[in-house]
């Protein structure tokens, strides 16, 4: 048995010591040490995103007699965590991949699948029928050669296929417990990837096909909503598109930090909505032009009315005795700037509405009706809010005008960083060649804007004048009167 004795020259470390603070780290090995932990960083980020980026999922919706029968082709990429049989270099074995197909369709696609019949839903689905497919395959184009594929042979056991490159297509049933009922279907699919595109095709009892398609999550969707069901939905759409919308926002703002009087505010808003309903009309019934460019285009000049508003309220404070607002002609210089721009700001409304109006089902007009009601209601709550913080903090401060000119240099500022950034898209589309056609298209709505502007003139020579006798019937205006008359 060997003993090392330790040398006299060796004494215990005192406390505190750490011998890896005191000795030195070269540059080299730092270096090392930050590109192992970028590459550990990158190598994890890697592997956790697994989700696919864009994923359509197709359906049809087909009610029978005792059932109701939903078909639907997914692709498997968007089916992960499954435990898939594979052969050779990773291909799937065909032979043995039904139970985890079907155990992919059952956590995938019934358990965040719910169909609805009159409120209530008819349970969980069973899934009847279930197969792999090639993407190339075009059986989901009509309803019968989707029947017909699922009722078919599988794939060949030689064929070589990876998991992620076949779609699965899948039969789900759902009983029926009573008479038959207007249907809706909830699918929240959020899961299958970065961006879910759904599309439905429903067939009627006529055998007629009525199509949807949504992104993400879209909610309860009524097949066949009745007349309050469409009214309410599309009333809660206008609400939030207006509150969602940043560039609506701020457009309301610049209209509320010169018009702080709640009567005016609320005249010039009904106005500027009076415009927009007319363009978001003839929009949804299709007139509106549908070129590529035209988005870009409305999407630049609502950024220029932006810009517009803020520097009008510039100039009208810059030049004014008070920061009570504007006078009686730059009021009606205002109504008219907001009655032009409405007529843009209905077109930016249409753009949301299009995608909507697939859920109106044959109530357009009662569903049109209330969208414009609700973006009229989120308006005027938006901007009697707006006008009433803005008059109570300009009243805290000692010198209103200066903070309005502030206010709106910053809303001049954004909608101009707006303007730049729209309107490089909107240079990026060639200008259309004039034609009988176009010409046409602009003289009507040139008719149009005239005639809102007519329209908006003339509800503001009324209120001028009903204001006007209103005055001339005050007692105190009536005492004034006569005393000047007296000096005279």
């Amino acid at each position: 048995m060997f003993v090392i004795s330790q040398p006299e020259s060796i004494r215990p470390a005192p406390a505190g010591y750490n011998p890896l603070a005191l000795a030195p780290v070269s540059v080299s090995t730092r270096v090392l040490a930050a590109v192992a932990a970028v590459l550990f960083v990158l190598g994890g980020t890697t592997a956790a995103h697994d989700v696919p980026d864009d994923i359509t999922l197709q359906a049809f919706l087909r009610p029978d007699a005792g059932r109701v029968s939903l078909l639907v082709r997914v692709p498997l990429a968007a089916m992960r965590d499954v435990d898939v049989p594979t052969r050779g270099a990773g291909y799937v074995d065909l032979a043995r991949v039904d139970p985890a197909l079907r155990h992919a369709a059952t956590v995938w696609l019934i358990q965040n699948i719910d169909i609805l019949e009159d409120g209530r839903s008819l349970g969980p689905g069973e899934l009847s029928a279930v197969r792999l497919s090639l993407p190339s395959d075009r059986a989901f184009e009509r309803l019968e050669t989707a029947s017909a594929q699922l009722a078919g042979p599988p794939l060949g056991a030689r064929l070589q296929l990876l998991w992620e490159q076949g779609v699965l297509d899948a039969r789900i049933d759902y009983p029926r417990q009573g008479p038959p009922g207007r249907l809706a279907i909830d699918a929240d699919l959020r899961r299958l990837g970065q961006r879910v595109t759904t599309v439905l095709r429903v067939i009627t009892a006529d055998g007629a096909v009525r199509a949807y398609q949504w992104h993400g999550d879209a909610g309860v969707v009524e097949l066949d909503p009745r007349w309050h069901q469409a009214a309410l939905s599309f009333l809660r759409a206008g609400v939030g598109h207006v509150l969602s919308g940043p560039d609506h926002l701020l457009f309301l703002l610049c209209i509320a930090i010169s018009l702080r009087r709640i009567r005016t505010l609320v005249v010039i808003v009904t106005s500027f909505t009076l415009a927009h309903a007319c363009t978001l009309g003839v929009s949804a019934y299709g007139l509106a032009p549908s070129a590529l460019w035209f988005p870009p285009l409305v999407e630049t000049l609502i950024a220029v009315s932006i810009v517009w508003m803020a520097l009008e309220n510039i100039v009208e404070h810059a030049g004014a005795a008070s920061a009570d607002g504007p006078g009686t002609r730059a009021l009606g210089r205002r109504w008219v700037v907001a009655t032009g721009f409405g007529l843009v700001h209905g077109f930016g409304f249409s753009f949301a509405l299009s995608e909507r109006l697939q859920f109106a089902g044959s109530h357009l007009l009662t569903s049109l009706v209330a969208f414009n009601a609700g973006v009229e209601i989120a308006q005027l709550a938006v901007i009697v809010a707006a006008a009433a913080a803005v008059t109570v903090a300009f009243r805290r401060l000692s010198s209103p005008r200066v903070a309005a000119i502030v206010v709106s240099a910053i809303a001049a500022h954004t909608g101009w960083d707006w303007f730049l950034e729209r309107g490089a898209v909107l240079w990026q589309f060639p200008w259309p060649a004039p034609s009988l056609p176009a010409i046409e298209t602009t003289a009507a709505w040139l008719a149009i804007a005239v005639l809102s502007a007519a329209v908006a003139w003339g509800v503001r020579r009324l209120v001028d004048r009903r204001a006007s006798a209103r005055r001339l019937t005050t007692p105190r205006y009536s005492h004034q009167v006569r005393a000047t008359e007296t000096v005279r």
